[in-house]
């Protein structure tokens, strides 16, 4: 489903991933350690297009996006919970959810109340705007925004960063039943 194939990408002059490559296959989940500072950030961003690699190739379903832009990338089912969540903070849980809405391609979406079904606190607090949940609300929510996009394949950057040891189990289960799903 994804092929990153020896990548290369630089911040000005700055060399930051040197040829890096990996494999995600349909289904499969792959996760990327490594401390503060490694490259993480830096792979998520240059496989959907916010900063896109000097050489080497993405290949995402068969088609390269190296160079494509992040809409172009989403548009295929790629998806994205990006580091810190970047939820709409004046929106409420709801709008922040209905604003991604994008159809599925023939498959079972995913819908405002499947993701609800995942994550019944944000049910509960849908009419909430996003600056008043708490982190662990916060990131359930930027996880189910990216959902709303009804990818094939979801990129999540740091997914449990600064959440409490109980919303970390929570996210966990969340994420496995993805994998149960068939979600890569």
């Amino acid at each position: 489903m994804l092929t990153v194939e020896d990548i290369h990408t630089y911040y000005g002059d700055s060399h930051v991933l040197q040829g890096v490559s990996l494999a995600v296959a349909e289904g499969q989940v792959v996760t990327i350690l490594g401390r503060n500072g490694m490259g993480k950030t830096t792979l998520i961003r240059s496989i959907i297009g916010f900063t896109p690699p000097r050489g080497g190739r993405v290949v995402f379903k068969g088609v390269d996006i190296t160079r494509a832009p992040p809409f172009r990338s989403i548009g295929m089912g790629l998806g994205l919970v990006p580091q810190g969540r970047r939820i709409f903070p004046s929106l409420s849980v709801l709008e922040n959810l209905q604003v991604a809405a994008r159809r599925a391609n023939g498959k079972r979406g995913w819908t405002v109340q499947r993701v609800f079904g995942l994550f019944p606190r944000l049910e509960q607090r849908s009419t909430h705007p996003g600056d008043k949940l708490s982190g662990g609300e916060q990131q359930m929510l930027a996880i189910g925004r990216a959902l709303m996009t009804n990818p094939d394949l979801l990129l999540m950057d740091e997914p449990t960063e600064g959440l409490a040891p109980i919303v970390v189990r929570e996210v966990g289960s969340a994420i496995a039943a993805l994998k149960r799903d068939g979600l890569s």
